[in-house]
């Protein structure tokens, strides 16, 4: 099967939509000029009304994408960065994510918000943020992460055509990422978790860049004897707790990893899911990796905040009860795209 780059895979999945269906279209700040290459040949294709640039104010683009979704199209927003949503909360959070329930269920928001997260760029702490709890924890939008291209272009298909908010994040690290995808039709459906490498000795719960640390941490593990099994939920909103939870009655030891802080980060929801529903099937306590409570400093100091895949390895040696230490190779330092 052919190999793509993950933010390939993205423009495909905008290419297809927006042919298959006129009403969808992709605006954002300078999106004509291909930004992480997701509009390549797109702008040349479907032309200025349907990839339109827009004003630097992410409040009025994602309100204006809101107001097109509530009047019959199917707008893909693009905010640059996950961070430059915290100004636009307000139209995301009070209108997008209520209006279909305040109004009765006469309406719908089918409205895609697209945004790259996440550190190991070395950029600060104003384009290094996650922020997962925020959508996590509001109620009314759907929330998806990709960890590679094949998910990246099924689950962003399946996104331009729900007739929800969706929030749609992918990490900076993962742009560049290649991975097999079928030229053939498909698409992902929400609230299906992907194992993406079975184990026996314990569970690793990760999401987005953190899924590639888990896995490499994984095949390191395999050569000292400890069989690792990855799980990607892939969809924060919905959760697919039933996959998670198969994936711990089997292992009876589980880790879950996300970048988001450790305090009221998607590892202490998904941990206290666990433990409300397998508490009495796990052989050691749930351990938890996660960037620290501190705003993510610039260059390779970084690393002093976010996880690390000796963090990955140390947490698994808990859970297993290992007493040798487990070292494992570092990520590259800080590296700018």
């Amino acid at each position: 099967m052919r190999q793509i780059r993950l933010n390939e895979a993205i423009t495909e999945a905008l290419k297809e939509e927006m042919t298959r269906d006129e009403k969808v279209f992709f605006m954002g700040e300078n999106v004509s000029a291909h930004i992480f290459g997701l509009t390549q040949g797109l702008f040349e294709k479907f032309g200025k009304e349907r990839i339109r640039d827009t004003a630097i104010s992410e409040e009025a683009i994602l309100g204006a994408g809101v107001g097109a979704a509530h009047a019959g199209y199917r707008p893909i927003v693009d905010m640059g960065m996950a961070d430059f949503m915290l100004p636009a909360l307000g139209p995301l959070l009070d209108n997008g994510a209520t209006w279909r329930f305040t109004h009765g269920g006469k309406c719908m928001i089918p409205l895609v918000v697209l945004a790259s997260f996440g550190g190991y760029i070395g950029v600060g702490p104003q384009h290094s943020k996650c922020l997962e709890t925020i959508i996590m924890h509001t109620p009314g939008l759907k929330f998806v992460i990709p960890s590679t291209p094949y998910d990246a272009k099924g689950l962003l298909k399946t996104a331009i055509r729900d007739n929800n908010v969706v929030v749609y994040f992918f990490h900076k690290r993962h742009i560049a990422l290649a991975g097999e995808v079928p030229e053939e039709e498909y698409t992902i459906p929400f609230g299906v978790a992907d194992i993406k490498r079975e184990g026996k000795d314990v569970t690793v719960v990760a999401t987005g860049y953190m899924v590639s640390l888990a896995l490499e941490v994984a095949n390191q593990l395999q050569e000292k004897g400890i069989s690792v099994e990855v799980v990607d939920p892939r969809t924060l909103e919905p959760l697919d707790m039933d996959t998670i939870i198969a994936s711990v009655k089997k292992t009876k030891r589980v880790v879950v990893v996300d970048e988001d802080t450790l305090r009221c980060g998607p590892g202490a929801e998904i941990g206290m899911q666990i433990m409300e529903r397998a508490f009495d099937d796990l052989d050691a306590p749930i351990r938890r990796v996660g960037a620290l409570n501190f705003p993510i400093p610039a260059g390779p100091t970084e690393y002093l905040v976010l996880p690390k895949p000796q963090d990955i390895a140390d947490a698994i040696r808990g859970v297993l009860g290992v007493k040798e230490p487990l070292p494992v190779k570092a990520i590259e330092t800080a590296k700018f795209f």
